[in-house]
Order: C-alpha cells, then sequence, then structure tokens
C-alpha cells in the first residue's frame, strides 16, 4: 500500500538523520519514530530492531560499491595487470573515480558506515574491504615479483597497502563532501598509490 511505503520511508529518512547526528549506539528508536511522526508499534511493523533499520539503510548501497570494486580486481585478474604505466594507462584512475562517484551517490549511508556504525554488524566495514583488496593484491604481487625477478613482498607491507588504500577512500569520504573536488583528488591519489606499487617492483613511472 502507498501509506505504509510512505511510513516506511519516514521511518527511514528520519532514522539515518538519527544515525548521523549521535552514531548507532546513542540513537534512539522512540526519537526516529517521533521524528517520523509515526508511533514505536508502527516502527515495528516494517522492522524488527534497530539493527534491522540500519541494514535497510546500508544493504542496497553498500552492495553496489561492492560490485564496482569487484568488476575492477575481476578485470585486474583477468588481463594479468600487475604494474600499471600511468602515462598510456588510466584504468586504476577510472576505476577509483567509479568508487568515488558510487560513495558519493549515498554520501550520507557512507559517512554512516565509516563513522558512526559502531556497536553494530558493520563497524568492522573498513576493515572488510580492507581484507578483501588485501587478498586480491597478495596474488597480484606474487605475480608482480615473477615477472620483474625480485622477492616477494613481505605478507604486511601488503597489508599495509590495503589499508592505505582504504583509508584514501575513507579520508576523502570524511574530509571532503564535494564530489567534484573528490573526484580531481583521487586522480592524483592514485598517481600516488600506482608509483609506489610500482616502486616496490624496482618500476619507474
Amino acid at each position: 500500500m502507498a501509506e505504509d511505503k510512505a511510513t516506511k520511508e519516514k521511518l527511514l529518512a528520519s532514522a539515518k538523520q538519527e544515525f548521523l547526528e549521535k552514531g548507532y549506539m546513542k540513537a534512539s528508536l522512540r526519537t526516529i519514530c517521533k521524528n517520523a511522526g509515526v508511533t514505536t508499534g508502527a516502527l515495528y511493523f516494517f522492522f524488527e530492531d534497530k539493527e534491522d533499520l540500519l541494514r535497510e539503510l546500508v544493504e542496497e548501497p553498500l552492495k553496489e560499491l561492492m560490485d564496482v570494486i569487484q568488476h575492477h580486481l575481476s578485470e585486474e585478474m583477468e588481463e594479468g595487470v600487475t604494474v600499471v604505466n600511468l602515462s598510456t594507462d588510466t584504468r586504476d584512475i577510472e576505476a577509483a573515480k567509479e568508487i568515488v562517484c558510487c560513495m558519493y551517490r549515498y554520501y550520507d549511508i557512507f559517512l554512516i558506515l565509516v563513522t558512526k556504525s559502531q556497536g553494530s554488524r558493520y563497524e568492522d566495514i573498513v576493515s572488510r574491504f580492507a581484507d578483501l583488496g588485501e587478498e586480491h593484491y597478495e596474488t597480484l604481487a606474487a605475480m608482480a615479483a615473477e615477472k620483474c625477478g625480485v622477492e616477494k613482498l613481505d605478507r604486511y607491507i601488503i597489508h599495509w597497502m590495503s589499508h592505505l588504500q582504504i583509508n584514501a577512500f575513507t579520508h576523502l569520504l570524511t574530509h571532503e563532501p564535494d564530489v567534484e573536488k573528490a573526484l580531481d583528488l583521487i586522480e592524483e591519489i592514485v598517481v600516488f598509490l600506482v608509483s609506489g606499487w610500482n616502486g616496490m617492483f624496482g618500476r619507474k613511472i
């Protein structure tokens, strides 16, 4: 029914604002209902609890972002991309911009996930993305080391590089609210990150 849909949307909008202002742990269901203009009973008609509200808000944006990232990682694996020359190949830059566009399309949602989700099932979301990158780059690093005839990177270095990469995006999200400026900045950030990757294998851009 249209009325049920409108009520649910009001609750989600109120919940998003409450999470942004107070964080997941301190967010109040009573306040969410009050600001949405509905009873607590109405909330439980649509959602099991506070975490179910958060899940409804974040799952679709998270899936969209994961699809973008997985597509890029799959392309790298299929093409055997291990060392990129940015003077002739802009695939990493374009992929990074696609990630930024996705994050900023749901700016408030990802801000909640990165800075306000403590106490929920999503509180380690940044580490989860870093772990995904670490597994991927461990494989690519082994391929690059063999190709360049150098020793494999220490596992810690790959772990550190994966977190550095994820932190580049999360820091941008939390410090630069303008998407156009963020898109300009990510291009320079990627040049820095790929230069470091190339340098680890004795390559120069």
